[in-house]
């Protein structure tokens, strides 16, 4: 079986050259694994998005999170959604709320994180 990357390889190199020895040559190997490889491609369907582990309260934080006009905590919120179901962990419930309550997708990363250098960047603490 080959790799990921050797399959992508493999799959624009028959779109460009729009053969199966065409490509074999391009990628080193057979028009017979270009061909399963083309043909396992095309009757591959889409994956449906995961399945978040806090779907089944996300009406609950939407009810509660508009009750309280965004200013109920997932502290205060997290013991009604384990009695819900909910099995994920604090940090994401977390998130959740956070974006419940602003409407916005949370992002993560450095993204909002100070740097630490005032002179590069403007919400440095100057730590």
């Amino acid at each position: 079986m080959k790799l990921v990357r050797e399959r992508m390889d493999i799959l624009s190199a028959y779109r460009e050259v729009g053969s199966y020895h065409g490509a074999a040559k391009i990628c080193s190997t057979t028009p017979k694994t270009v061909k399963r490889v083309v043909e396992a491609a095309e009757r591959s369907e889409p994956r449906p998005p995961p399945a978040h582990n806090y779907d089944e309260v996300t009406d609950l934080v939407a009810q509660r999170v508009e009750k309280t006009k965004g200013r109920i905590s997932a502290k205060r919120l997290l013991p009604a959604a384990i009695a819900a179901g909910y099995t994920g962990s604090d940090r994401n419930f977390r998130r959740l709320v956070a974006e419940g309550a602003t409407g916005e997708p949370i992002t993560t990363g450095d993204v909002g994180r100070a740097c630490g250098n005032p002179a590069t960047c403007s919400r440095s603490t100057g730590a």
